[in-house]
């Protein structure tokens, strides 16, 4: 079984509504969801008394049972459904109790339920999601003209804005949960009997099959996918881009939050055991970790994809946990970094700041493009170059060294100087940017 969501830990890394539809009693309830909708498609189709089902369809209640002892059961049969039906058909009168689990495999029941959780679990995430999108949106478009130095391998490269900032964040998340929004779909029934072929219901195996779909809102698969694990290996796999895509704007966040840069701060403040001044980025240290460890949970899901024959040895029992646990990380991760970007607080005069620290030499691309035309490339570059270089050491601007350059002087004016060492007139097409971001946001672009 899924271990206890109640630890010292999980409530750091996910959510309480995830871990509620993770937890032990999640499980518990789903797999007996399963059983009850089994019975009552095998009533229907007279395979099973209607009184009969009726009767296992009201024991299939969680609170009957106590995942612990299941757990430990399961040590000796490997999995923990062999113990639960055991203890169902203790728990139904006789004589409905030797319909309990007709024509299905401990698989069927483990693999099904774990869709039913899933797809409540996608629907917690999705929602966090949809709320995420909706304030890098607000930021994109709140902040379309708020200028800014632009990093590359942590420094300082042209300008942007925060809105195109935003706008990139946006576009990710909406990407990857377009990602995880294809998986649902795809979430589908488990059943094939003890070896795939449905053998237990003759005939009738196919018409269990699409009645169990439809009951328990799954996909009708076209066969059982005992040992095919493409299914889950979607989810693991979308899981990982959710959790990729919202670290991303933790890890941006944490980066512009340090002392040095200051222009952004998570709105709750993280403290510190012996620090008294510090604001820690708790958040992004959070989603962080979170990030570190999904990527080898989804090879874990993709490496177990090659099973033997028709039921696997060690491959299917791997996801369990597995897979729950890439649950609980993506749901905390999605949460905690839609509880920053809403709340997050910008200092956009400490951008100006920032932007202007080195003295205009973030502009000197646009200046040698300008030089380039009258000088060739190879002059341009040096002359600029050498501008720079003597920012540092006189004071002076980048567009105050270059006005006294001579070779520059006789290419360009000093009005023209001024121009270009602008960083709000070199934005190239952010404006435009942030709106086809946001087009793709509201599902027009």
């Amino acid at each position: 079984m899924p271990s206890d969501p109640e630890s010292l830990f999980d409530p750091i890394f996910s959510t309480d509504e995830v871990l509620a539809a993770t937890g032990p009693n999640a499980w518990l309830q789903a797999m007996l969801d399963v059983e009850a909708a089994l019975a009552g498609v095998e009533a229907e189709m007279g395979l099973v008394p209607t009184d009969a089902a009726a009767t296992i369809v009201g024991c299939c209640r969680a609170e009957r049972f106590e995942p612990g002892d299941l757990g430990r059961a399961a040590r000796h049969g490997g999995n923990p459904v062999i113990p639960l039906v055991e203890a169902l058909r203790a728990a139904v009168p006789e004589p409905a109790a030797q319909w309990v689990h007709r024509g299905a495999t401990s698989q069927d029941v483990l693999d099904s339920a774990a869709m039913l959780v899933t797809r409540r679990s996608i629907e917690l995430i999705d929602r966090e999601l949809d709320d995420l999108a909706a304030a890098c949106a607000e930021l994109a478009e709140g902040h379309r003209h708020t200028v800014m130095a632009g990093r590359t391998l942590l420094q300082q490269a042209l300008p942007v804005t925060f809105g195109v900032k935003a706008a990139g964040w946006l576009v990710g998340i909406v990407e990857a949960r377009t990602r995880l929004g294809d998986a649902v779909p795809r979430l589908a029934v488990q059943l094939g009997g003890a070896a795939g072929t449905l053998a237990a219901f003759g005939s009738d195996g196919p018409e269990v099959v699409r009645r169990l779909s439809a009951r328990l809102g799954l996909a009708e698969p076209p066969m059982p996918w005992h040992t095919n694990r493409v299914r889950v290996a979607e989810v693991a796999s979308a899981l990982g881009m959710v959790v990729g895509a919202a670290a991303k704007v933790a890890l941006d966040v944490g980066l512009l939050m340090q002392t040095e840069v200051a222009e952004a701060a998570e709105p709750r403040p993280g403290g510190s055991s012996t620090l008294p001044h510090k604001r820690n980025p708790v958040g992004a240290a959070a989603v962080g970790a979170a990030a570190r460890r999904v990527p080898a949970l989804v090879a874990v899901v993709l490496g177990a994809m090659v099973q033997e024959h028709e039921r696997a040895l060690g491959g299917w029992q791997a996801e369990w946990q597995t897979m729950t646990e890439l649950l609980r990380l993506a749901g905390g991760v999605a949460a905690r970094v839609r509880e920053t970007v809403a709340g997050l607080e910008l200092d956009v005069a400490r951008m100006g700041d920032n932007l202007a620290a080195t003295a205009g030499v973030i502009m000197s691309e646009r200046v040698v493009l300008a030089l380039e035309p009258c000088l060739g490339r190879p002059e341009a570059t040096r002359l600029v170059q050498e501008a720079a270089g003597r920012t540092a050491a006189s004071g002076r601007s980048l567009g105050e060294e270059l006005a006294h350059d001579p070779g520059v002087a006789r290419a360009l004016s000093k009005q023209e100087i001024e121009a270009l060492v602008d960083p709000a007139g070199y934005l190239g097409a952010s404006d435009a940017l942030v709106e086809r971001a946001l087009q793709t946001y509201r599902g027009d672009g």
